[in-house]
């Protein structure tokens, strides 16, 4: 999870493609695609989530081997579903041109702007799941998530290990 911009699907799609037993699922792409909403919110320019749909095909799609969810929220889903939360992070500096880069207006800018600097997503995770569990990582370059997706893949194997 993290504020939009801060490298969730580069970095999903790099673990995806590094550990294939497990499934990626770019949750905005699957409410859009599988029409889960309730319609538009002009105010937010977000779709309205319809949170129980999304949790019931969230559900059927749990398989053996994982998925990794990738959403800028982490309060919807059951603590149950998750071994491992990554909250990612990006410096202002950097987080702003990669948001200018998706034509946000200024006012969604600015919103996501803010929930990075008051760490929104990350106080939501640290709310929602047990602490050691919600691990904040640093999103700022290439080789940082390079860095994130091996330590990641390291602590799956570990995890593996753990639970044989």
């Amino acid at each position: 999870t993290g504020t939009p911009g801060t490298g969730k699907s580069t970095m999903c799609q790099s673990l995806a493609a590094q550990a294939p037993t497990m499934r990626h699922v770019e949750l905005g792409a699957l409410v859009k695609d599988r029409q889960m909403h309730q319609g538009w919110d002009e105010e937010y320019e977000t779709y309205i989530l319809d949170e129980e749909r999304i949790l019931d095909e969230l559900e059927e799609m749990q398989e053996p081997g994982g998925l990794i969810v990738d959403f800028h929220g982490a309060e919807l889903f059951p603590e149950r579903w998750f071994d491992l939360v990554l909250v990612l992070r990006a410096e202002n500096s950097i987080l702003y041109p990669r948001l200018q880069s998706r034509c946000y207006s200024e006012k969604k800018l600015t919103e996501n702007m803010e929930a990075e600097i008051m760490q929104v997503v990350l106080d939501e995770a640290r709310e929602s799941y047990k602490e050691e569990i919600v691990i904040e990582l640093r999103s700022d370059t290439v080789e940082d998530i390079e860095s994130n997706v091996q330590r990641v893949l390291q602590w799956m194997q570990q995890w593996a290990a753990d639970h044989q």
